[in-house]
This record gives structure tokens, sequence and C-alpha cells, in this order.
């Protein structure tokens, strides 16, 4: 593969091959088979992710890590070595010594010469009694250091997800951790790539209007960014594969979970509000004009644990009488629970019937009960058979989706955080070398960033006409913990006027009638046309403990898009 010393060329190519664990099997083929490349990177890491693997690692001790990249790994590691690819992955989880020795033993007995490295230190779960996982989100430069060490595969735990691109780039051009706005500028290169696809049309707002023009979008492209030292690049793909790149679904993927203008990470904070973006030509967006700010001084910490067992049951309610049918299957279930009602009891009626309908589905509603407990006992047995028990005993028409099963353990998310020397960042080498990674010492408290000037509103006599605000805004939603992000944006500065002074934080919680008791932050990206939101709590505690219907808030921005407002005709 490439050679341990090598110049600083013009243009580093960085791809990804994956966007979390269980993405496209063959994207890492196709990545390297499609075009040029110098590093092809995979992220295959997220907070449900680490209870999963925590909980493998419970039942064997040598598990925790990603079983899929491996076996990726073995159909493409020779293609990989002839192509002088190298490749940075988080798959090594729970477990990133493990993987690294399963690689090699994979490249021995394919006999393919490859230098595999690990990064570790990230592991905090000592720390944490009764933690299932407990990681810190370390930075790239553990992964610069074994690249400077001449590694060919870095596989790593829980770094921060661009940190698979600040460490190729910080490697390459010779970046040092004063570099902020370089840094930066790799930063949101990295965040525009760690979710494959999205940021090449993928669950893209717009995705009809691509292909009403004649886009493909039935096998998305996976991205790359061709990276510069002075930190700028240009996002694109691979020629001739499906899907698009263009300034809305990059800047669809740069709001994607994250808050306000400070995008805080273990080596730098950048600056989302500096952040320019260009279309460069077909499939070709040029980001310039990022600036970045020393990290804070502290380390997030993601704690995972379990929290108990959970099991759920979806009544079908039918035709007339929904509101009464299920009034009265919620008296016979609290009557059952009487003698052993679990902790937490959640109802959820969703009205998905319609008068007078053509097929007895759309004439029904759903009826949703999830119960949890420390006791398996309780949400296991007892709503089971309270449920089943009302088989010939309740409103007329009943039946259920599913029987209930067995209580199922569910996790919980949070995070803390960690003073950067707390943790042991180290970079251990092919040869057996450990080289340790010092922690940031130019560092910079975290602080909201100014507001920034609006633009002028758009005249107030303008006729307007009822219409969903996704006519003329494009969204995308995500989850941070228990938190929601919603990243709201317009296409032109005609919209961004409207945008900026119509959706307010009353207008959003209006729109949004679960937000109306949460907290909501706004966050204005005039430089993007955007604004972010920040629902807090939304989620409870987080994604592995299924809160809500829509458990990590992956459709919220579709549903405030459906919403109708009064929208300037000229807009429409």
């Amino acid at each position: 593969m490439t050679s341990p010393t090598h110049p600083a060329g013009p243009v580093l190519r960085i791809g990804n091959a994956s966007g979390f664990y269980g993405d496209r099997f063959d994207a890492m083929r196709e990545m390297l088979t499609g075009g040029e490349l110098d590093v092809l990177t995979g992220d295959y890491l997220a907070e449900l992710t680490m209870l999963i693997l925590g909980r493998d690692r419970l039942k064997d001790p040598g598990a925790g890590y990603a079983r899929t990249f491996l076996c990726q790994l073995e159909e493409c590691l020779g293609l990989a070595h002839e192509r002088g690819v190298r490749i940075v992955a988080n798959a090594g989880g729970l477990n990133p010594a493990g993987l690294a020795d399963a690689v090699r033993k994979s490249a021995d007995r394919l006999g393919v010469p490859v230098r595999v490295a690990h990064v570790e230190g990230d592991d905090l779960k000592d720390r944490y009694p009764g933690s299932l996982a407990a990681h810190a989100y370390v930075g790239g430069f553990g992964i610069a250091a074994c690249l400077r060490e001449g590694a060919d595969i870095v596989v790593t735990g829980r770094v921060t997800d661009a940190a698979l691109v600040t460490g190729p780039a910080a490697a390459h051009f010779g970046w040092g951790p004063g570099d902020h706005d370089r840094l930066a500028g790799a930063v949101v290169a990295g965040h525009v790539l760690e979710c494959g696809a999205q940021a090449t049309g993928g669950n893209y707002a717009f995705f009809d209007e691509f292909q009403k023009r004649g886009g493909d979008l039935r096998r998305p492209g996976f991205p790359l960014a061709e990276l510069h030292e002075d930190g700028t690049c240009v996002i694109t793909k691979h020629p001739g594969t499906g899907g698009l790149v263009d300034v809305g679904t990059v800047t669809a993927q740069l709001l994607y979970e994250t808050g306000g203008a400070r995008y805080a990470g273990p080596d730098v904070t950048a600056r989302l509000d500096t952040v320019r973006l260009t279309q460069d030509g077909p499939d070709r967006v040029r980001i310039d004009g990022v600036r970045g700010e020393a990290p804070p001084p502290t380390l997030k910490v993601g704690l995972n644990r379990l929290g108990g067992f959970r099991n759920e049951v979806v009544f079908v309610l039918t035709g007339l009488d929904i509101e009464k049918k299920a009034a009265l299957v919620r008296r016979q279930m609290d009557e059952a629970f009487a003698k052993s009602r679990p902790e937490d009891v959640r109802w959820d009626l969703v009205r998905t019937d319609r008068p007078d309908a053509p097929t007895e589905e759309t004439a029904s509603a759903l009826l949703r009960l999830v119960v949890r407990d420390q006791d398996r006992e309780k949400v296991g047995r007892v709503l089971s058979g309270a449920a089943v028990e009302l088989a010939l005993a309740s409103y007329p028409g009943f039946h259920v989706l599913s029987p209930p099963g067995k209580g199922t353990p569910y996790g919980v998310f949070e995070d803390v955080y960690v003073p950067h020397g707390a943790v042991d960042h180290v970079a251990v080498l092919h040869d057996g070398r450990r080289i340790a990674v010092p922690p940031a010492h130019d560092t910079l408290v975290l602080e909201e960033a100014p507001q920034p000037p609006l633009p002028e509103p758009p005249l107030a006599a303008e006729p307007t006409r009822r219409a969903p605000l996704g006519l003329v805004a494009g969204a995308r939603s995500g989850d941070k913990g228990g938190n929601a992000n919603v990243g709201v944006w317009a296409r032109t500065d005609e919209a961004w006027r409207w945008l900026a002074h119509e959706l307010t934080v009353e207008r959003f919680q209006e729109l949004l009638p679960e937000s109306r008791q949460l907290k909501v932050i706004r966050h204005p990206l005039p430089r993007l046309r955007a604004l972010n939101f920040v629902v807090e709590g939304i989620l409870g505690e987080g994604v592995a403990a299924q809160h809500r219907f829509d458990p990590q808030a992956k459709a919220l921005g579709e549903w405030l898009r459906s919403r109708h407002l009064d929208i300037p005709e000229s807009l429409l």
C-alpha cells in the first residue's frame, strides 16, 4: 500500500463506504473500483450500536466490534492493497485491539502484506460502574499517528465521526493541533461524509424533483471529499454512480445531528456559521470559508446502560367510535394491571383511520401500549396475559397487530464530560509500538455564538396562500441522546427572507404540538439559509429506550414540512 513517507499532494481524496453498522455491504468494493481514492473510511458506530456491541461482549469477551467490516475487508483487502488505498474505520467499537488482530489474521490467510494499527484509550467503562459501555469521543490525532508511521489499515473505537477524516488529513498535510481553520474544514468534510449516501441524495427532502429530471436514486453512490492543504474541499462521488451531489444535499447533511453555530469536537470547534457552499459543476460542491476555534476543555463520554425491560402491544380499532373503543380497552388493561402495574405505562392513539374508508386498513386506528419495568415478569407475562384474555371480551372488532411476547431489555444513553487529560489516547502501531497522543492544551470554553443578523423581512402586504412548509423549505432531522434536531433550509434568498422571520420557536411549537411542553432552541445559520432547531428531551433517555413512535426523530423534519401555514404566493 502507500509508503509510510509520502509527499503531501495537492489533493487528498477521502471516500466513505459506511454510514452505520448494517449499511450497504458492497459499498467498500464499489468505492475501491469506482474511481481514484487515497483513503477509504467507514463509520459503523452510533449510540445504539455501542449498546448492541456491549451486549455482544457480555456473551463473548472477544466480540464487541463490527463483524461486517471484517467480512467486507476479506473481500476487498487485496483490491485496496493493489490500488494503494488506506482504510480507516471506527469498526473497532468496544474492542479495537480484537478487530486489529482479526484483520491481521485475515490478511495473513489471504497473503496480503498490510500493516494494521489501532487506536485505543476511549474505553472508560471501569470508571462508570453499572454501565454497559462508556466511551470518550476522541479526535483524529491517534489515527494520524498510525498513518504517519506507515499503517495501511487503522481501526478505532469511539472516535468522533469526523475524526475519520481529520486524522488522515492531518497525517497527509502535516497539520498540528493549532491549525484550527484547516482542521475545522476537515471536520465539516467529515460530517458531510459520515452518513454515506445521505450526502448523495439519500433521504433527501426534494428527492422527487431530482427523479423528475431523470435522476436515479435507486442506488445512490457513496460520497468522497477532495481535500486541500488549506482545509477547503469539494464533495463529490465517483463518476457513473447513482444519486446527486448539490448544494441542497450537502446542506441537508451539514444540518443533520448538529446544534448551534459552534460544532464542538475534541480537535477543534468548527464554526458552521462560516461555511460557504458553492456548486462547482455536476455532482461537485465546494466547501470553503470554514473557521475553527480551539476545542472545549472537556471530552464527551457516552454512557450506555440497561434501563430495564419493555414490551408493547398495538390494538387495532376499526370503524366507528374509535375514541370510545380506546377508552374501553384502556380501562380493561388498567384493571388487569391493578395487582402488578409496570413502573411506566404509556398509551398512544394514532388516528390512521378515515371516514367512509374504502378498505378495512384505512378504516382502522392504532392504539399502542408500551410498558417498562425493572421486573421482566411485569412487562412480559402480565402484559401478554391481560391483552390476550381480552380477545373475546372487549370492543367490537378486537384484534392486535401481533401478540405481545416476553419483555425485552432496553437501553438508556446519557452523556457526561471529562477533561482531555483524563483519557489515555494511544496509537498502537503494527509493530506493537505505542504512541501516546497528548491531550489538547489550547482549549476554549464553549459558549453560544452571537445571534447573526437576519435579512430584511418580505413585504407584509404580499398575498399568501395556505400550503405545506415543504413546498418552499427542506428539512432533515436526527437524534443526539434524548434530544432531536430539525434543520430547515431555504433554497433561494427570497424564501430565506420569509423563513428566517416566519419560523420562530413559537411557530415551530405550534406546527409540532409534541414540542410545546419542551425546550426548543433556534439557531440561525444565514450562510446556509438555514435554521437549526434543537428539541430537548423529546426522545426521553435516547434511541434505545424507544420513547416515541420515531425513536431517532428521523422523520420529525418531514412532519414539519407537511404542516400548513400562510406562505407568500410568490414563493409557491
